[in-house]
């Protein structure tokens, strides 16, 4: 797939991603009737969530690299050369930003009752680190994965579906535990916050930093493979 298809990909999966956590608690809290203190209807929302991850990483193959996480195009930009860094930084990521935004905005119309998306509630600077650290860990591990099972689909997405969702769940309740500057950042602009100071260190500058930093170790730790190596791999995928 060339690059205006992926960025097409990029905006429909964005999109998407923005509809899906809505849906499932819709569908776990509206249609199924699980209040949001029950315990049970926490397990099957997070179930859906799961089952979610899967669909977007089944499309995420479909397009042949499409994605819905600025950080996960980053990770990628930074380790594919530098015209694909600039590609990555001046236009996937914008795209990525607007795909939130207009599905933001078309859950606030279909549902106008609906939350007002993750919030921050410590310290600025505790939150940057919060989302820091839990980005530092699941780029960690995406590229762990991509290294040691790249031909195994179920495995590397049962693997990650459940990092995320247990890295979400430690940091629900201080910032969100969102680890996608893209879907806050169509919330935020919803509520006319994606300009604040809390906004950007949060949810721009500390996953970021965090993302080439377990860019940058990963490399140091763990040798890029060399020709040798990355024939098995292609066989693989």
């Amino acid at each position: 797939m060339g690059r205006t298809g992926i960025v097409v990909s990029d905006l429909v999966l964005s999109f998407m991603w923005t509809w899906a956590g809505v849906l499932v608690n819709i569908l776990v809290h509206g249609v199924l009737g699980f209040s949001r203190k029950d315990t049970t209807g926490e397990i099957v929302r997070y179930l859906f969530s799961v089952i979610s991850m899967f669909v977007f990483a089944f499309l995420q193959k479909l397009t042949k690299g499409g994605l819905y996480n600025p950080l996960t195009a980053l990770a990628a930009g930074v380790t594919g050369g530098f015209s694909n860094f600039i590609f990555t930084v001046l236009v996937r990521i914008p795209v990525e930003v607007i795909g939130s935004i207009l599905g933001v905005k078309h859950i606030i119309h279909v549902f106008p009752e609906i939350g007002k998306g993750p919030k921050l509630n410590v310290a600025i600077h505790h939150g940057a680190l919060t989302e820091g650290v839990l980005t530092f860990f699941i780029v960690m591990l995406s590229l762990g994965l991509a290294r040691k099972i790249p031909g195994s689909f179920f495995m590397k997405t049962w693997i990650g579906s459940i990092a995320k969702l247990t890295l979400h769940v430690l940091g629900a309740d201080l910032t969100g535990g969102c680890m996608n500057p893209a879907a806050v950042m169509g919330w935020a602009y919803a509520r006319g916050e994606h300009i604040t100071q809390e906004h950007l260190l949060v949810y721009w500058l500390g996953p970021i930093k965090a993302t080439l930093l377990a860019v940058w170790f990963f490399n140091v730790v763990f040798k890029p493979l060399t020709e040798e190596q990355e024939k098995p791999k292609a066989k693989t995928e």
